[in-house]
């Protein structure tokens, strides 16, 4: 049986090397609690501190600044909840894209359910928001805006929003606005003060981490209240005892995210993309961006196929759709729906993630694989 092929690293990424080597002396020394002043804690929180502030020094950000969660989604959740906490009122508006991770749009249900206004923005063809839209909401005048949430790259298509204008607008307005940067960070630059953000969410296992841990940095002076309460961990920000190990694999995979990196995966990515285009023609679709979207990503419609029945025929090779099975129908993803593809083109969407390891070898492999699924569907 051939290789497997791993396409898949927006689900998921390999832990690296340098999060492995951070991890492997906390399984069996510093396991103390980090809150505890004693010969056993000690080491534990010197770990966690490290740990902060090789985070911090990815995103340009202070040590401070930065909250230890479980993951992207607690972040987002947190992000949000602590906001509206201290912001929000009855009437006063929530406003994200159309585009969002499920760890945004199911948290602002609750909102919504507490009396928040919830405001989708629309996304153009591409998947991208259009910062025009975002003023107009801003400028509206009925109703306060509590808070503003737009995803830095979306998972699927990869598209970049514009964050860096959709932040100055909402500072101006005085709306504290945050990114879910958990598909960007560690794949382009992802600098707070760049991007202007005031809350910014982060997961390990995005970005060659262990699973189980992310990040949220909240910028000095945001009002913004704990999610999770209890004891004071974290500074009073998020209350629960650190994991060491998970904290060190963290800010490992952060230190090694920061380093120069070599001639990126976007070559092979266009390599890709080159193979199935030559071979299917208008049978393939690119969905997204063309240059605005991340290096790593490829996101692409068989035209009048289903994307699970075509990887269901490359057993080797590991990648996502763009569409789910529910009841016995099909349905396109919400991004999708969003942007407006045609489910003759949306249903067929399979998105091809590539990560540092991957080759050109694999990536030739792959093309044929799915050149052949797709002749096999037809």
């Amino acid at each position: 049986m051939p290789e497997p092929i791993y396409l898949d690293h927006n689900a998921s990424t390999p832990l690296c090397a340098a999060a492995r080597a951070a991890m492997l002396p906390l399984l069996d020394g510093a396991f103390g609690n980090p809150s505890s002043g004693h010969w056993a804690g000690r080491p534990a929180r010197a770990a966690v501190e490290r740990a902060r502030a090789e985070v911090a020094a990815l995103l340009g950000a202070r040590p401070d600044e930065i909250v230890f969660t479980s993951g992207g989604s607690e972040a987002n959740n947190a992000a949000l909840a602590g906001l509206w906490r201290l912001r929000g009122r009855s009437g006063g508006r929530v406003v994200i894209s159309a585009v969002e991770h499920p760890a945004v749009t199911e948290p602002c249900r609750r909102l919504a359910a507490e009396g928040a206004r919830v405001v989708v923005l629309p996304v153009d063809a591409q998947g991208r928001v259009d910062p025009a839209d975002l003023a107009r909401e801003l400028a509206r005048g009925d109703g306060e805006v509590a808070l503003v949430s737009v995803m830095h790259a979306n998972n699927e298509t990869g598209a970049l929003q514009p964050v860096a204008e959709l932040a100055r607008l909402a500072r101006t307005a005085g709306v504290p606005f945050h990114t879910d940067a958990a598909q960007s960070c560690g794949k382009v630059p992802v600098g707070v003060d760049d991007l202007g953000v005031d809350l910014l969410s982060l997961a390990g296992h995005k970005l060659y981490g262990p699973k189980g841990i992310g990040a949220l940095y909240v910028r000095r002076g945001t009002p913004w209240a704990p999610f999770i309460l209890g004891a004071g961990h974290e500074g009073g920000r998020r209350a629960g005892t650190e994991s060491a190990l998970l904290c060190a694999g963290l800010g490992a995979a952060a230190a090694a995210a920061a380093l120069p990196a070599g001639e990126g995966v976007w070559r092979l990515r266009d390599a890709l993309w080159d193979r199935l285009r030559a071979a299917l023609g208008d049978g393939v679709v690119l969905l997204g961006p063309v240059a605005e979207r991340l290096p790593n990503t490829l996101y692409v419609g068989f035209r009048g196929l289903f994307g699970g029945d075509l990887l269901a025929r490359c057993p080797e090779l590991a990648a996502s759709t763009g569409a789910a099975c529910h009841a016995g129908g099909r349905e396109l993803s919400a991004t999708l729906r969003a942007m407006g593809v045609a489910p003759e083109i949306g249903l067929g969407a399979v998105r091809l993630s590539l990560g540092r390891d991957n080759s050109a070898e694999e990536v030739a492999r792959a093309a044929e694989m799915l050149i052949g699924a797709a002749g096999a569907g037809r």
